[in-house]
């Protein structure tokens, strides 16, 4: 790892840094635990990402919930952060500079695999090859909380739910009367970052608007060659974001919410693993808007959701450079009817139309419709069943279809067993179709074969809890870069478990969780199936702890392993084995003035001494955010 600081100074941030992890760490010492999650009974926690309005307790999928205290609790930090503090999941970067690229990988599956909702909304994007939405633009300060879906996921949300669905849920305006908010935080690399927004209610119509702004110095990514005392130039960014949400209830049964956002991100980056280059940027700008109604009726509802994204990005290399443009328009409706005490129906039509530039007289374009629905059957005595199935009609491929059942027993309050057996896809992207280099007309969509199965326990009125889910992933026809381009490649496959305790102690909140994953996947660097994800560690654990300490006092503290995993050395044109290495992070605030003042600090640090040895790039090393957010009403 490389630090540009003395000798003297590194011992003091040891030391400083030793001394603030054992304040955050001392009242848990044995058993460690969560700011990551809050533990609240199942049987009040709806999950809107199913379509359909479940009580946690009613379905048979793996849900976790980030809730708004946690959210409120994070200031000072980022959305990747958070979602890295989940098990199954590892973002990828998220200890490297703070404008490098972040991949979510859920179960061992590559980013684009997981499919992005912000207020149950899809957003992707229509430039690139993956079509992964990018995290870096979403302010954590506008979130209310996160449902995590894991597994395929595809007969409700259809393409790229092959590992599972993050639903991020925005900040509203709820309270009657206008409110002003706030957040400002600095800290190392000369980051600094700054929110303001506003919200109201009046009668039947409220509205949130905000601002956010954020740049920072940053590290070189790219670690010195051997010998080499002059460092390489800093690679800093700067983003901006504006989200607006409004929503009219425009008569009892019926509600109309429009968004508007847009972000712009200046990102710099090193030429290669030991190679510095002083021009080398990538701007991209981002809008996304839309419409969510919403028409309620004694027995049901039915819901409309449209968005429009428009991206565009312009990237400087040592190479060249390159400019993307690209669209995408969703319409999703769907209705959800309820039959008697226990049955629900939910039936939808999905249509996506995505486009973008390259130098042709008509841009390139594809479709993709879908019909779907399900069928929930709720608390029969200790069952309950979801079963549903979705039909594709896609303009370059043609037709394809998924299903899922999803079967749970509620044998006794403290025991819950469950399981799925769903499929699911990933349609070929523009970039896969028509790009520059290796497009493939006659490319497949990729499908996948799911299965899961776990048992939820609790204990002493949900005191303790224990989650233990096990999974298998089969893919087939997964879309690779081979000797003359785009191909269909034969399988990929993934196999894990998670194991996720967590307890409350007074005041103490406490979770953990171990997850296991192992497959085998394409190797960019041997051209061929490898016996091993690659970048993926096979083993991760974590153990996070949250405590209140006084009315005003709040400290949190969150440690993460992990395990030693594979990647390709492309200089070399070799594989390499890369070493474990843990994250620390510490947070504390404290209110003021009855909670509409805060003052908070976060501190982070990444431990792996020959992280540089063999992968060629530094991280952030040791960070620290303190900063002021506030609420005038």
């Amino acid at each position: 790892m490389i630090y540009f600081c003395s000798a003297e100074e590194m011992m003091k941030i040891k030391k400083y840094l030793m001394y603030m992890s054992g304040v955050a760490l001392s009242p848990v010492l044995l058993l460690t635990g969560a700011h990551a999650q809050e533990e609240v009974k199942l049987d009040e926690v709806v999950i809107s990402t199913t379509k359909n309005d479940q009580k946690q307790s009613q379905t048979g999928k793996v849900v976790t919930i980030i809730g708004p205290e946690v959210l409120s609790r994070s200031h000072g930090r980022n959305l990747t952060d958070l979602l890295n503090e989940q098990a199954g999941i590892v973002v990828s970067g998220a200890s490297g500079n703070l404008g490098l690229n972040k991949s979510v990988f859920v179960r061992g599956a590559s980013g684009a695999y997981a499919v992005i909702l912000i207020d149950g909304v899809l957003v992707s994007s229509p430039v690139g090859n993956g079509s992964a939405f990018d995290l870096r633009m979403f302010s954590i300060d506008q979130i209310d909380h996160i449902e995590i879906l894991k597994g395929g996921q595809s007969t409700i949300y259809g393409s790229d739910a092959v590992s599972g669905v993050i639903n991020i849920i925005t900040k509203k305006g709820k309270k009657a009367g206008n409110s002003v908010y706030g957040v400002g935080s600095y800290g190392s690399y000369e980051s600094f970052k700054g929110t303001v927004g506003m919200s109201s209610q009046v009668k039947d119509f409220s509205y949130n608007i905000a601002y956010t702004q954020a740049k920072t110095d940053g590290i070189s990514e790219a670690a010195l060659p051997a010998g080499q005392q002059t460092p390489f130039e800093k690679d800093g960014n700067k983003t901006a974001a504006v989200n607006a949400n409004f929503s009219l209830q425009a008569s009892k049964q019926l509600s109309i919410n429009p968004f508007i956002r847009y972000s712009y991100g200046h990102y710099d980056f090193d030429a290669n693993a030991f190679e510095d280059h002083l021009e080398n940027n990538y701007k991209l700008k981002y809008f996304n808007g839309g419409v969510n109604a919403q028409y309620e009726h004694a027995t049901g509802k039915l819901t409309l959701n449209y968005g429009y994204e428009n991206a565009s990005t312009d990237q400087q290399s040592q190479y060249g450079s390159s400019i993307s443009q690209g669209s995408t328009q969703l319409i999703d409706f769907y209705i959800n009817q309820g039959i008697g005490q226990h049955v629900k129906l939910l039936a939808g039509l999905d249509n996506r139309s995505t486009s973008f530039r390259l130098n042709a007289a008509v841009p390139p374009s594809t479709n993709l419709f879908s019909t779907y629905g399900s069928v929930f059957l709720h608390d029969l005595g200790m069952f309950n069943l979801e079963v549903g199935g979705r039909y594709n009609k896609h303009k370059q491929y043609g037709e394809n279809s998924t299903y899922n059942i999803t079967p749970s027993i509620q044998v006794l309050r403290s025991l819950k067993l469950y399981g799925t057996i769903s499929t699911a896809f990933k349609a070929p992207t523009l970039e896969n179709l028509f790009g520059e280099f290796g497009a493939n007309l006659d490319l497949k969509p990729e499908t996948s074969r799911n299965y899961e199965a776990g048992v939820n326990l609790s204990f002493v009125n949900d005191q303790y809890t224990l989650r233990l889910a096990g999974f298998k992933r089969d893919l087939r026809d997964a879309i690779v870069y081979g000797n003359i381009g785009f191909i269909n490649q034969a399988s990929q496959q993934a196999e894990g478990f998670e194991l996720e305790p967590a307890a409350k102690f007074g005041k103490i909140r406490v979770n953990g969780y171990y997850a296991y994953v192992d497959g085998t996947e394409f190797n960019y660097i041997t051209n061929e199936v490898s016996d091993y994800l690659v970048r993926k560690a096979k083993h991760v654990f974590g153990l996070n702890a949250g405590l209140q300490l006084t009315e005003k006092l709040y400290v949190s503290s969150a440690f993460k392993y992990n395990g030693k995993r594979k990647d390709g050395d492309f200089n070399a044109y070799a594989v390499v084995d890369l070493p474990a290495y843990q994250l620390l992070d510490f947070y504390t605030e404290y209110a003021l003035f009855g909670r509409r003042l805060k003052v908070f600090a976060d501190l982070k640090n990444i431990f792996n001494e020959k992280y540089t040895e063999f992968y060629g790039y530094s991280s952030m090393g040791f960070n620290m955010n303190a900063g002021i957010s506030f609420n005038i009403r």
